[in-house]
């Protein structure tokens, strides 16, 4: 409980030497001696914390310090004490000389006096200038009469100035009749206020303030006591959300923002680009869940993934279909990331919604033309491959069997020769059709080139079947073809190879039904075929091969050969290819055709690869002493090779061994070897990436193309495979081979990949493969392959002077 202590107007009179010399009405009621009891007496015996002998050294501390206020604890006549601020004014004579002291005691206060009191007694200009804002009190004419320091900085104006200056003249002229009004109703109906407006200051700055205020009595008059904040921060941070908005309202691509409640995520924003993707208005979507336009029974794995995304607060990226508003379906690539609040917390998710159906649509059609057959419409080797090696894997799980046949037609050439062209096309596509008819919905009819046709006849029970599937095909094609009122007599020879028994790979099992075809060729009818062991190749001749490469090394058997990558446009060296050679002690020199096959399959083509590795680095460290560091060297490796575990880490220190940067060294791919193990090649691609290498695609529309994954790998350049090249007709830019080369030369352009034309062996080719836009070419009619030293001669010559 705080003791009412009387205060009012309580001093008193102390002369030079520190002494009373007159004491108050008030000082007496307030400490309750009389002025006989204290006139006379030192200063230093009112303050309790002083011995009054002591008291002449106190007092010529407080007289030396006394222009500030002093804290002190006063004695009063019965025992007690009181605590006050004691402020000493000197009063100064004619001489100049301070004759005299007002000592004015204020804000007194018991020692047991609580928080609530002291603080409440603590006068207003002792608290203003440490106040966050600015402070002010404005007389009715708009005059300031108390502000404090921040008011000053933020207004640049002194003291004096301030004291003469109308709050209206701090303000525009535009914001003035607002600030008047805002002025007016405080003053006349006493409302509390807040505005908005900027402050001028002298030398021209604007600060954006809010200010709030309200209506005082002092003293028997009225003023409007007010504080000002700097909003300059927030009126940033509000340009920067509106600037956002506007980027979200003007984003060609769909943008959706939603809350979370529960296991749902219901909208809360969507931009005009949502709504045309969508076909919903705003007012249609907001507070629906996220998922409402999903497709039903299609993309369920997908969804999935966004559910398990959203449930882990992770972000996802994904394609699927939904539905418009009107039905229809349409592909959608999503991205969605969490948005956390201050304190981490997921509170919303944005989504990113990208139509990609167009695109999607055009994939599609390059797809169905890099794999199938322009032609017939059946699947090409591209897509064979991939067929066979769907059915294999089936097979294993089946425990059945798979069987493949090549159809060879026989006296094609000579249909062409007395019929015309245009027949053997007609041929070829009622043959294509009869085909499909012939076999199941599950099986593969695909065309390997020319009169060449196979089967892929999956999930076969036994031999019997299968023979009996074959025989009624067989009986199909020879029935002749109408062509022009004119019977074209047909005849097929068969060769049929069977998984497990005559090849467990889809090259041993096309090879086979190849060499059984060939045998049955060869008896001049229209005759079936099966694989059989007197038809393989000697296993003597694979063991002598075997012996031989592991001896090869050792002997120094291998060697290398450069061939260079010329620009198509300004004919320098972009690259070289490295190449291996076997100068076989019996058979001469061999191409690696003759023996990697058999090395990928013993495994000797890691210790084959990692040579190979060692002098395509030894070959780059040779360019870089010439001054040569733009010419990188590419190297193809296997899928054994790049199966192992230490693969990259070989790589980084081939690198670091040799001196090289890692742009110098790219490693090239096969494209079938690329999509038969897509899993490893992922993972292998974003290492590469990560140590700064390339990554070469080679023999691109050879194998069946999967363009998302090569997109998905950031591949660096795509070679077109000799097959294409090869077939690119002179003079025949509407051939099916020059509209194959011309459209995976368009593939890789929409990938944004470079491409490389190899096998060049005519201008022809040249002229096609430069014209549509290929940036590198490489083969024979450009320079053949070529050792060390003249490649290292071939590049140094084309070195600018």
């Amino acid at each position: 409980m705080t003791r009412s202590v009387p205060t009012a107007n309580a001093a008193f009179l102390v002369d030079a030497d520190g002494t009373i010399t007159a004491w108050n009405k008030e000082c007496e009621t307030l400490l309750g001696f009389t002025p006989a009891m204290v006139i006379g007496q030192p200063l230093g015996g009112l303050l309790a914390d002083t011995d009054p002998q002591d008291g002449g050294e106190r007092w010529r501390g407080l007289a030396a310090d006394h222009c500030r206020t002093n804290h002190v604890a006063l004695r009063r006549a019965d025992g007690s004490t009181v605590n006050a601020d004691l402020a000493l004014s000197p009063q100064i004579g004619l001489d100049g000389q301070v004759q005299a002291w007002v000592a004015a005691v204020d804000n007194v206060h018991d020692p047991c006096a609580n928080d609530a009191f002291l603080v409440g007694r603590t006068p207003l200009a002792a608290i203003i200038d440490f106040l966050p804002g600015t402070v002010y009190a404005l007389n009715r004419e708009g005059r300031f009469v108390l502000w404090n320091r921040r008011h000053e900085r933020i207004t640049g104006l002194a003291p004096e100035e301030m004291a003469a200056t109308n709050a209206l003249e701090l303000f525009d002229l535009k914001v003035r009749p607002l600030v008047a009004d805002t002025m007016r109703r405080v003053f006349e109906h006493g409302e509390e206020v807040a505005i908005e407006a900027d402050f001028t200051s002298r030398s021209g700055r604007e600060t954006p303030m809010l200010l709030c205020g309200a209506r005082v009595s002092c003293n028997g008059d009225q003023y409007l006591f007010g504080m000002g904040m700097d909003i300059s921060s927030r009126r940033r941070q509000e340009s920067m959300l509106r600037l956002r908005e506007r980027a979200l309202h003007a984003a060609s691509n769909g943008i959706v923002i939603t809350g979370i409640d529960g296991g749902d995520t219901p909208i809360e924003y969507v931009n005009p680009a949502f709504e045309r993707i969508s076909g919903y208005s705003a007012s249609e979507i907001i507070g629906r869940d996220s998922r409402f336009m999903a497709a039903p029974g299609m993309d369920d794995d997908e969804r999935l993934r966004v559910q398990h995304a959203i449930a882990a607060r992770e972000p996802v990226h994904v394609v699927f279909r939904n539905l418009r508003k009107n039905g229809e379906l349409f592909w959608n690539e999503l991205s969605v990331t969490p948005v956390q609040d201050e304190h981490g917390a997921t509170t919303h998710f944005i989504g990113i919604v990208v139509d990609v159906t167009e695109s999607r649509q055009r994939t599609a059609h390059l797809e169905h033309e890099v794999n199938h057959d322009a032609l017939t419409g059946l699947a090409n080797r591209n897509l064979l491959r991939d067929r066979i090696e769907q059915a294999l894997h089936l097979s294993q799980r089946q425990k059945s069997q798979v069987g493949v046949v090549l159809i060879d037609l026989n006296n094609f050439k000579a249909i062409n020769d007395t019929f015309g062209h245009e027949a053997g096309d007609v041929v070829l596509k009622v043959v294509a059709r009869r085909l499909q008819a012939a076999v199941r919905d599950i099986d593969t009819v695909a065309r390997l080139s020319g009169d060449e046709f196979v089967l892929v006849l999956v999930s076969q029970p036994s031999l019997r079947f299968t023979l009996r599937m074959i025989e009624r095909l067989r009986q199909n094609l020879t029935q002749p073809v109408s062509f022009m009122h004119r019977e074209i007599a047909l005849g097929a020879s068969l060769g049929v190879a069977v998984y497990p028994h005559d090849g467990v790979t889809a090259a041993e099992l096309v090879r086979s039904a190849d060499v059984a075809m060939y045998h049955a060729k060869a008896t001049g009818g229209s005759e079936i075929y099966f694989f059989s062991d007197d038809m393989k190749s000697s296993s003597e001749a694979r063991q002598r091969l075997d012996a031989g490469m592991a001896r090869a090394l050792e002997r120094k058997e291998l060697f290398m050969l450069y061939q260079p990558c010329i620009d198509a446009r300004s004919g320098r060296v972009t690259c070289f290819e490295a190449l291996l050679r076997w100068r076989h002690p019996e058979q001469g020199v061999l191409l690696p055709s003759s023996f990697l096959a058999e090395a990928e399959e013993s495994g000797r083509i890691v210790e084959f690869g990692a040579w190979v590795l060692d002098q395509a680095c030894a070959f780059l460290r040779d360019l870089k002493a010439l001054g040569v560091t733009d010419v990188p060297v590419t190297v193809n490796v296997s899928a054994r090779e790049y199966g192992q575990q230490d693969f990259v880490s070989g790589l980084a220190s081939r690198l670091a061994a040799f001196g090289l940067d890692p742009g110098s060294l790219q490693i090239e791919m096969r494209e079938e070897t690329v999509i038969r193990n897509p899993g490893l090649v992922r993972d292998l691609a974003m290492q590469l990436r990560a140590l700064g290498l390339t990554l070469s695609i080679d023999a691109f529309g050879q194998g069946m193309s999967d363009l998302g994954f090569l997109r998905e790998l950031a591949v660096g350049q795509l070679k077109l495979s000799k097959e294409s090249v090869h077939a690119i007709v002179a003079d025949e830019p509407e051939s099916d081979g020059c509209t194959m080369a011309r459209t995976l030369i368009d593939i890789a352009h929409n990938l944004r990949v470079p491409v490389i034309g190899e096998a060049v062996e005519t201008r022809a080719q040249r002229d096609f493969l430069t014209s549509y836009g290929c940036e590198a070419l490489q083969g024979l009619l450009l320079s053949e392959p070529m050792g060390m030293d003249a490649a290292r001669a071939f590049v140094r010559d084309r070195m600018p002077v």
